[in-house]
């Protein structure tokens, strides 16, 4: 069946969030911190390690307190910031008004970057007349990040899961997205990275896409092939 309708991750998918290692720097430097690189970096790859960077690495480990919070983290936007600010504090770090000021940099648009053919491929879609929904698991608005990036008008559809309530792959996420575009399911395509929480659009009869969460300058064409989807 053709597809009429295209939803789209956020994080790894349409954009990507920036390396630690400058996450880290930006906050520092704000805080008036001087560090050397080695410590910097060394601190950085601690930090990712344990999941602290919203849109990095997974944690490698969960501590058994937090496994919850862990998994409804995407339910609010008090348990969001509650999830990541608890799992960088497994990083010991010398500054504590570091750990909220990590948690606040990450929402900034600078701390994201589109991938280079984001933007082409959502403005094909748009002249092509097929709509654009964003269905994100996050816990905080993420529409100011896609104004910054100029992308924001070429979305009809924002559903995200901390204004709802529920996270993928629960399907009533997805079924909100296609409800707000306007098509039934088997004539929506959902793109994402994530081969659990994005390919539970497929319950719906939606078919689904997946990219690899790479690096935007190791992936400059990986959308492209959505196009194929609505020809």
């Amino acid at each position: 069946m053709t597809i009429k309708g295209c939803m789209f991750d956020f994080s790894g998918t349409l954009l990507r969030a920036e390396p630690a290692r400058r996450w880290l720097g930006t906050v520092l430097e704000r805080l008036g911190i001087t560090l050397g690189e080695d410590e910097m970096a060394a601190y950085a790859e601690r930090l990712e390690r344990a999941g602290g960077l919203p849109g990095g690495a997974p944690p490698e480990r969960v501590p058994a307190r937090l496994e919850r919070l862990w998994q409804e983290r995407d339910l609010s936007a008090e348990r969001h910031r509650a999830a990541f600010t608890a799992l960088a504090r497994e990083v010991e770090l010398p500054w504590e008004e570091a750990y909220e000021a990590l948690y606040d940099r990450h929402m900034e648009p600078d701390a994201w970057s589109p991938y280079p053919d984001a933007r082409e491929v959502l403005t094909q879609l748009r002249r092509r007349g097929v709509p654009v929904a964003v269905v994100s698991n996050i816990g905080w608005d993420l529409r100011p990040v896609f104004r910054a990036h100029g992308l924001e008008e070429l979305v009809d559809v924002f559903v995200l899961s901390f204004e709802h309530g529920v996270r993928k792959p629960d399907p009533r996420l997805f079924r909100i997205a296609c409800e707000g575009l306007g098509l039934p399911p088997e004539r929506v395509a959902m793109i994402g990275d994530d081969r659990h929480a994005d390919a539970g659009a497929a319950a719906l009869g939606c078919a689904v896409h997946l990219v690899d969460h790479l690096p935007v300058e190791q992936r400059p064409s990986g959308l492209l092939p959505v196009l194929d989807l609505t020809a």
